[in-house]
């Protein structure tokens, strides 16, 4: 049983279909409300997330927290923002 919210830190995150999403990395708080908004997964699962980017999975997707997470959804497949290129840095001369 989880005691504080901090430990969800580093636990593992699977989907509703039992695929592993990644690990929770960070919680994304609302501070004024004092509430968990979200949980921010890191290391994911190239299947399910374009370049195994990190992603913020908000807190109502969450079907239950044990020893694990299982998500009560999430999309079939996350890509990348397409059009949107980083800026080139500037050399300095």
């Amino acid at each position: 049983m989880l005691t504080e919210a901090s430990d969800m830190i580093g636990l593992q995150v699977y989907t509703n279909q039992g695929t592993y999403l990644g690990n929770i990395s960070n919680l994304v708080v609302e501070v004024d409300e004092n509430k968990v908004q979200g949980l921010f997964i890191s290391g994911t699962n190239p299947l399910l997330v374009e370049g195994s980017k990190s992603v913020n999975v908000p807190f109502r997707w969450i079907g239950s927290i044990g020893d694990i997470v299982i998500l009560k959804y999430f999309p079939k497949r996350v890509a990348l923002k397409r059009g949107s290129k980083p800026k080139a840095e500037k050399k300095e001369a």
